[in-house]
């Protein structure tokens, strides 16, 4: 993916790709420089990310480029819906989309939007945090891990029993 504007998280980086109109995917990276935006979007993508960053109450108004299969949509549609310190397990929400967690699973591994589209705030059954990004755990999971804790979602003895 080719980014347009790659910014400074903490213990990570989120590279942003978009088009002059939409955004067209954002991804977590490792640490690395930033690069500032080249186009409006990329300016403004990044500026609402890093209110984020500073305060996870802040929302998101920025143009997603349609992406994804119509099951994926829809289960990006529950995610957007869950509320914003709050959590659902993958069962949960397959339960509610009529479908099984597992497919559930791989839709939010296809997220292209991560931290816009919340998929970080679907977890395991029984307080494991599961996958994040299509990965079981390291480097992505700990970014999950970091997030549910920016938004005061993740209790300490879950932090400790996911390891």
């Amino acid at each position: 993916m080719s980014f347009r504007t790659v910014l400074s998280a903490p213990g990570f980086s989120l590279g942003i790709a978009c088009t002059d109109d939409e955004i067209t995917g954002i991804e977590f990276l490792e640490p690395r420089p930033a690069l500032a935006p080249d186009c409006a979007l990329a300016a403004e993508a990044a500026s609402q990310l890093q209110r984020w960053l500073a305060d996870p109450h802040a929302v998101f108004s920025l143009p997603l480029r349609p992406a994804g299969t119509a099951f994926q949509r829809l289960v990006w549609a529950g995610i957007s819906a869950i509320p914003r310190g709050q959590t659902q397990t993958y069962g949960q929400l397959a339960l509610r989309l009529k479908n099984a967690p597992r497919a559930v699973g791989q839709a939010c591994g296809a997220n292209p939007y991560p931290i816009v589209v919340p998929c970080h705030r679907v977890v395991a059954a029984h307080g494991g945090l599961g996958g994040f990004n299509r990965q079981g755990g390291g480097f992505l999971l700990d970014i999950k891990r970091w997030l549910l804790m920016h938004e005061s979602i993740l209790l300490e003895s879950t932090a400790r029993r996911s390891r």
